[in-house]
């Protein structure tokens, strides 16, 4: 291609000067191939262009041809590329004029995304990246989009391809169980795309954080290198509000994370902990509108509780769980979902609500179960209460109570706890959801 076709105007030329890179130089050929002196001309083209048009779309040129052409009648001027970026050179050239670009290969939309930038050409660069954007996506393509604003001049053009990049690694890796494998050999910057999503299917913020340490430690062999990594990068993406107390005080032991850090982390953690609820809602609001997101819940498959323990005069636990009105929609027709382990006398025990069908099967209703983790012959004799927050007081009222000898393994509940059906638990003007929450409690306490 000889001629660039343009406006009548045309009385300006460049001179596209190819180069090969010789003997040190062909280890940085992807440098600034205009630049570069110790080379070997491969070719010279002569380009007619409208100066204008070019001037318009593009600061360099407009600085190109702005300085002294115009004193000195000079009618044109020189490039030197490297013999590989000239497709893109004449692509982004055509674009000046038409807005339009004939490559629609990736790869192809790369090298002239990479040119755009280097000659400011802007609006290039943004439709460069929504071809992109609309291209089927692949890990290894994600992850290079990830590295564009760090690799390009104005990486603000390049921002919804990023953000793109992002929620494509989210979504394909949200349930980082299956994909283990791939997940682990990551770089950062795509384990930092996976950790942000709030749909991240984990049992809790305690897989995340086990997680999060088994990739540091797999990736990065020396420990202050390591713990510069998880503190200044990784440990915004644990929501460490949301860890269990146990899984908080072995962070503050855990040699990986800066002393300091951990500290400071896991002080703010228990602070949330201890807000009222409606102050915990109104921080993860906040959050919503910015990127660190550390008071928002993720979808875990163990719901958080929270656990009040007492040792005198009897040991007792009071737990109370709280779940969203579209959380219980969800359980129907059979579904379930539970609770974080939490512990009494040594010994761990978790809730479960249920959607299932009442004692004679004549309707679906909601169940609420208590069970004990630890198998085998292992026995501990309980009395328990189950309550819930209920209108028009919204104080917690007592539904159920009983006493249960547990065994490994097993549970023990109601299958209809309000003793009324499904559709009138989920109606609008239910009694026990209150601003969309439905807020239960059990109090178990070892007998003697």
């Amino acid at each position: 291609m000889d001629d660039c076709d343009g406006p009548e105007n045309q009385d300006d030329t460049v001179a596209m000067v190819e180069e090969s890179p010789s003997g040190d130089e062909a280890a940085s050929s992807n440098d600034s191939g205009w630049s570069m002196d110790s080379s070997t001309v491969l070719k010279i083209k002569t380009l007619h262009i409208s100066s204008p048009i070019l001037a318009a779309k593009s600061p360099f040129f407009y600085k190109l041809f702005s300085n002294g052409m115009r004193e000195s009648e000079q009618r044109h001027v020189t490039l030197r590329i490297g013999g590989s970026e000239e497709a893109a050179l004449m692509e982004l050239l055509n674009f000046m004029y038409s807005n339009t670009l004939s490559a629609n290969t990736a790869p192809a939309l790369l090298d002239v995304l990479m040119a755009a930038d280097k000659f400011e050409v802007a609006s290039c660069m943004r439709y460069c990246s929504r071809l992109l954007r609309n291209l089927p996506m692949t890990p290894e393509s994600a992850l290079l989009y990830l590295e564009l604003p760090s690799s390009v001049l104005m990486g603000e053009a390049v921002q919804p391809l990023t953000d793109a990049a992002k929620q494509y690694l989210a979504t394909r890796y949200k349930d980082i169980n299956r994909y283990q494998d791939e997940v682990m050999s990551l770089p950062l910057a795509g384990i930092e795309a996976i950790l942000s999503c709030d749909d991240l299917q984990v049992a809790s913020e305690d897989a995340v954080y086990d997680f999060i340490l088994r990739w540091a430690r797999a990736q990065h062999q020396g420990l202050e290198e390591r713990r510069d990594v998880l503190g200044s990068r990784l440990a915004r993406y644990i929501r460490f509000p949301y860890m269990s107390c146990r899984k908080l005080k072995k962070v503050l032991s855990c040699t990986d994370f800066d002393h300091e850090v951990a500290s400071k982390l896991v002080l703010e953690a228990l602070f949330f902990k201890a807000e009222a609820p409606h102050r915990q809602r109104t921080l993860a609001a906040e959050e919503c509108t910015t990127s660190n997101r550390r008071f928002v819940e993720r979808a875990y498959k163990y719901r958080p509780v929270k656990v009040v323990e007492f040792e005198l005069p009897r040991q007792q636990c009071v737990v109370y769980l709280d779940l969203k009105r579209e959380e219980c929609a969800n359980l129907f027709p059979s579904g379930r979902v539970y609770s974080q382990a939490f512990h009494l006398g040594g010994q761990g025990f978790f809730l479960s609500a249920h959607c299932n069908m009442d004692q004679q099967s004549s309707f679906h209703c909601f169940g609420l179960f208590l069970g004990m983790q630890e198998k085998g012959s292992v026995t501990f004799a309980v009395d328990y209460e189950f309550a819930a927050r209920s209108k028009p007081t919204e104080e917690y009222i007592s539904k159920y109570k009983g006493n249960y000898t547990f065994t490994g393994g097993k549970a023990v509940g109601y299958r209809n706890l309000f003793a009324i059906p499904w559709t009138n638990f989920m109606a609008e003007d239910s009694h026990y959801f209150i601003n969309g929450i439905l807020h239960l409690r059990a109090e178990l306490t070892i007998r003697n």
